[in-house]
């Protein structure tokens, strides 16, 4: 099993989630997250100056087995690109063991309902 963690542009979130879905990966967990990033440029747009030096960007974490990491990494890169710097990061863990809480049953197995590979 993988753990996928994507760090992506806050903007793309309903683009990466579409992709997600059409390749079924159904489930994943997220939040808004700030970081830095070697640009410390000032921005203005409409009038009014922007700090680029913390970045607002979205973070994914998503589990899946092993068969569906590449097609889930995939789904990430082609919808979450523009081509310019700060797009994001994807990272890859390996999982030793999962869990399902409702009944104890472990193992990838525990990843998704029987009858919905």
């Amino acid at each position: 099993m993988k753990k996928i963690e994507a760090i992506i542009r806050k903007s793309k979130f309903e683009d990466v989630k579409k992709a997600l879905q059409d390749v079924d990966i159904h489930f994943f967990t997220y939040w808004d997250a700030t970081g830095v990033g070697k640009q410390t440029e000032k921005i203005i747009f409409r009038g009014k100056s922007y700090d680029t030096s913390k970045i607002q960007r979205t973070m994914l974490s998503i589990v899946v087995r092993d068969q569906n990491a590449e097609k889930t990494i995939n789904a990430i890169v082609k919808s979450a690109r523009t081509g310019d710097m700060g797009d994001g990061k994807i990272f890859i863990s390996n999982i030793e063991e999962v869990y399902r809480i409702r009944n104890a049953e472990q193992g990838p197995e525990a990843l998704y309902i029987k009858g919905e590979e």
